[in-house]
């Protein structure tokens, strides 16, 4: 009989978790359009008036920021992101010194021509994007960094990365069929996955982060799954206790470090691997999105003329991408971690 087995709450199987901090294991998915409005609704509901008024404020530069051309959007975009942020810290109490907390940082000599592998951000001590970065628990010691690195690491745009420049492996492989499962004998809870059908191979494998492991191999179907030491312990697989969910929210924490997600219809989760290329950074999605906005924010508003030579360039189309699908996925994952609850676009069916 085998021993291994999924872990169910309520008759739904526990996968991963969009937020990072306080996922709500228990509750449905929310499906919606946006999630602007669902937030919004909960923070009035839980009497959070100042973290209302912040997230009101993101919607409001969201809003005005629908329809504007490439190379003045950023702007905008950057001031919904800082007022999420503002929400979500209010709105879990961590306390944080009201400015960016992030600047520029110069890495090209005066002859140099701007590129992304030479236009740079500094990450400072207090401030906004400090905090969030603390309330993250995130490890990344060093705070500068090029858009080149910030670009590299964004799962959203990643294949936009590789085709920009072609010789670049990819880092985030897509995995399917991901669930948490106990050990009936052992009682300890882990993670299992599958690797893509085009991904399924040893190369991969030897790639994987230090927390994962392969667990089988068969006809080409390669499983893979958390290693021993990030196992927890976990009684009751088919009725969790509080115990075993809040040991299932440490295993998914330090799992998340290396699992990343796409939004969309259907949430798409991939394993960050060892690859060459610009640094793999220890730092969240929301923090990296963030960051490389406000580098573009400042270039929309004191160098225009600089911003327009980016977007001109032979990466003009990585950037544009990034200005465009960061938002979506930007709101998607801070609207998670306010609420705890997971957001899906709904599906629409065709007439019959």
């Amino acid at each position: 009989m085998n021993d291994i087995v999924p872990i169910k709450l309520k008759g739904r199987l526990l996968r991963p978790h969009k937020a990072i901090v306080g996922p709500l294991l228990s509750s449905r998915t929310v499906l919606t359009r946006s999630p602007w409005e669902f937030v919004s609704l909960w923070l009035k509901k839980e009497k959070q008036n100042e973290a209302l008024f912040y997230w009101d404020q993101a919607w409001e530069f969201h809003h005005a920021s629908l329809g504007l051309p490439t190379q003045s959007s950023p702007l905008l975009h950057y001031y919904s992101f800082m007022n999420a942020v503002k929400a979500l810290l209010t709105a879990k109490k961590i306390p944080f010194v009201k400015n960016h907390g992030v600047k520029s940082h110069n890495m090209r000599s005066q002859t140099s021509k701007i590129s992304i592998t030479n236009e740079g951000v500094k990450i400072m001590n207090a401030g906004i994007l400090p905090s969030l970065s603390t309330y993250l628990g995130e490890g990344e010691a060093i705070n500068t960094h090029s858009l080149q690195e910030l670009l590299f690491n964004l799962p959203c745009i990643h294949r936009t990365y590789c085709l920009t420049f072609p010789s670049q492996t990819g880092m985030f492989i897509p995995v399917k069929d991901c669930k948490y499962v106990v050990n009936k004998s052992t009682k300890k809870a882990s993670f299992r996955a599958t690797l893509s059908e085009d991904f399924s191979n040893m190369h991969v494998v030897n790639r994987m982060p230090p927390a994962f492991a392969l667990d089988s191999k068969e006809q080409g179907v390669i499983k893979i799954k958390s290693t021993k030491e990030e196992e927890v312990d976990f009684s009751r697989p088919k009725t969790p206790t509080k115990s075993d969910l809040n040991n299932l929210k440490v295993l998914h924490r330090k799992l998340r470090v290396s699992l990343f997600y796409i939004n969309g219809t259907q949430t798409l989760w991939y394993l960050r691997v060892k690859t060459s290329g610009p640094r793999i950074l220890s730092r969240f999605t929301p923090i990296i999105m963030l960051a490389a906005m406000h580098r573009l924010s400042e270039l929309c508003r004191y160098k225009p003329l600089e911003l327009a030579s980016f977007l001109s360039s032979q990466k003009n189309w990585l950037l544009s991408e990034f200005i465009q699908q960061a938002p979506e996925q930007f709101l998607d994952e801070i609207a998670s971690e306010i609420t705890g609850y997971q957001f899906l676009v709904p599906n629409v069916r065709g007439a019959n």
